[in-house]
């Protein structure tokens, strides 16, 4: 419990990083008008950066592939600038600073200055978090890129605070305003520009840290579902979340309204970075222990000679908290409330369905049409379980006695590794005996894989040869020929022979009097009303009506086993009469004798938070005319 507080802490940090570096970026850059506008007040400085943050949080559902092209050539100039005038100042100023670079002169301050000092160090830790918002994209950068682009960064910023040194060595009342003060006239107005064009690419990187953060703490059911927007023309692996980045503009623009300094804005600024700095060095002793497997020696060491000088600027940055600081704790306590709430809630009811799973033996007793009507058509059981018959089955099948003639049980999982490659995603079972025609499927993604994203086919096709692949596999050999096994998977796409027992067809969405959406109408056994209702809804939805038609047909291959290919004919009968998703809408309460805690969490903050985060269906991404929802009641 300790251990998943002090993590969620740790995130809960990174996503206000999201609130607090476009406001403190982009009003240090904007009050640099004051230097030259004698007559701009704060107020301006102020509207001026909210339009700025208004349109930087507009553009974010537009991704950046248009303009990610600019970022490099502004971080790279912007960077040289400082160097150039670092080094003019300390030209012109005082040649003598380079002395400062001494470790001498560590010693010297503390011993003349003491405490106060001590104090500065939260000030002091400001000129080293700029250089890490570079790379808070998290994972979008590899370790020897990093390191190359530190090897220019870190002179760059050495000589611009050196410059800024020197000017100050001469010039002490422009201490407020240092930076800006010591640009030479010349070039203010161009160093100006790229200091606010800096500043929105810092505040786009460390946006979308926070995307990539929600994403993983949401792929391990840490926090409430939010709808994750990925277009195949994005860079890379970007994302976008609505519901974060809408509530990140609300607090920067409250940020900044309400403060309108950028020292209060700092100090609650140094002490979140100083925060994750340190709950990361914590973390990753940790690992370097249990997950690399080193000795407990290495383990401390790293500790020890990073965690010291980490608590030192940290026990500085938390004097600061009476003076702004405070914002970010407040900010994350709220956000580590939600967050544990959620994972707390989510972790009962899967306990709850893992102790209340329906036995195999009711399965086998039941028969082959379960003892109920199997109608046309394939059925998704969406379950978080990966092995067992979930509850809601049994609860459906009570209250509507018929059900699809093929069954599958669909699985989520989320493995501890970034990405999971294409062909080792499915995993492919069976329950029960063959005439069952009930499957279980479990699809594992990796914590930074992208759901969504444009594939060959879509998810029904996909599942559907899989299933196929797995039905031949099974017949050359694989796992039992008959029985109530239900622990034999295949990873089916490894297979060489993935995608060949199925001529796949293409047709465009729109071509509505195409001879396959003809036959597709004729072969299926739904009825003329259900036909009809179906194709107003296609026509209705243009995301349905522009994309792809997939159709599968059986190949002309010589099959051994006339049950393969009976199996197989069933299985694209059934697709083509329709695929349904079924998906639980469960309603969670306390039992009438848990602890008062309990029952405030669940039934108050966790009910409110699943009445008003995103339904599975969405996440999913499943049409609402194919959707079934079972209600069911967990009392937990």
């Amino acid at each position: 419990m300790a251990l998943l507080l002090v993590t969620l802490f740790g995130a809960s940090m990174v996503l206000i990083m999201g609130v607090l570096t476009p406001a403190i970026s982009i009003l240090s850059s904007v009050e640099g008008l004051s230097i030259r506008v004698k007559d701009l007040n704060q107020g301006m400085v102020v509207f001026v950066t909210c339009v700025l943050l208004i349109g930087l949080f507009v553009l974010q559902y537009r991704g950046t592939q248009r303009i990610a092209f600019t970022f490099s050539p502004v971080v790279t100039i912007w960077l040289l600038s400082l160097a150039i005038i670092g080094a003019y100042n300390m030209i012109h100023w005082n040649k003598g600073v380079y002395r400062a670079l001494s470790p001498y002169y560590i010693y010297k301050f503390f011993r003349e200055t003491g405490k106060d000092g001590w104090i500065s160090l939260g000030g002091v830790l400001l000129c080293i978090t700029g250089t890490e918002i570079m790379y808070a994209d998290l994972g979008q950068f590899s370790a020897p890129s990093i390191r190359v682009a530190f090897s220019f960064v870190y002179p760059c910023l050495v000589l611009q605070y050196m410059g800024q040194a020197a000017f100050l060595s001469k010039n002490f009342s422009a201490v407020s305003m240092s930076f800006y003060s010591s640009i030479p006239e010349s070039v203010f107005w161009p160093v100006l520009v790229m200091s606010i064009l800096a500043s929105v690419v810092a505040s786009q990187a460390v946006v979308s840290a926070t995307f990539a953060t929600v994403k993983q703490c949401l792929a391990y059911g840490c926090f409430p579902r939010v709808k994750i927007v990925h277009k195949p023309n994005w860079v890379g692996r970007q994302i976008y979340i609505p519901e974060i980045n809408w509530i990140q503009m609300i607090l920067c623009l409250a940020v900044t309204i309400g403060f309108q300094d950028t020292n209060r804005i700092g100090n609650a600024y140094g002490f979140a970075c100083m925060t994750i700095i340190f709950v990361n060095t914590s973390l990753m002793s940790l690992v370097i222990q249990f997950i690399l497997h080193k000795s407990v020696a290495i383990a401390l060491a790293y500790f020890f000679v990073f965690g010291i000088i980490e608590i030192i600027f940290l026990s500085s940055s938390c004097v600061r908290i009476p003076k702004g600081g405070w914002v970010a704790l407040v900010l994350s306590a709220i956000t580590v409330f939600i967050m544990f709430v959620w994972q707390y809630g989510s972790r009962k009811k899967y306990l709850y369905d893992l102790h209340n799973k329906m036995a195999m033996k009711w399965i086998l007793t039941l028969g082959s049409d379960l003892g109920i009507v199997r109608v046309p058509g394939i059925g998704l059981i969406y379950t978080e379980l990966a092995s067992g018959v979930p509850a809601s089955f049994s609860h459906f099948l009570t209250n509507l006695p018929a059900f699809y003639q093929i069954v599958v049980f669909v699985c989520h999982k989320i493995v501890p590794v970034p990405y999971v490659p294409e062909k080792e995603r499915y995993l492919i079972g069976r329950i029960g005996p063959k005439s069952y025609r009930i499957y279980r499927c479990i699809v594992r993604n990796g914590y930074k894989d992208v759901q969504g994203k444009e594939n060959e086919y879509d998810v029904e096709n996909a599942l559907v040869m899989s299933i196929a692949e797995f039905i031949q596999m099974e017949a050359e050999g694989f796992g039992s020929v008959d029985g109530p096994l239900d622990n034999r998977m295949a990873v089916v796409r490894t297979s060489e022979k993935f995608g060949k027992r199925f001529v796949v067809q293409e047709s465009e969405g729109d071509e509505t009097n195409s001879s396959w959406s003809a036959s597709a109408l004729v072969s299926s056994s739904r009825s003329t009303a259900l036909q009809k209702l179906r194709s107003i809804y296609q026509l209705e939805s243009p995301q349905l009506r522009n994309r792809k038609r997939i159709q599968l047909k059986l190949s002309d291959e010589d099959y051994k086993d006339s049950q393969v290919k009976d199996e197989l004919l069933e299985l694209l009968e059934a697709k083509q009469a329709g695929v349904a998703y079924v998906i639980g809408h469960s309603y969670v309460k306390a039992k009438w004798n848990s602890p008062f805690l309990k029952r405030l969490l669940i039934n108050i903050f966790y009910s409110f938070l699943r009445k008003n985060c995103r339904s599975p269906g969405v996440i999913l991404d499943i049409p609402h005319i194919s959707l079934i929802k079972v209600g069911m009641n967990y009392y937990i």
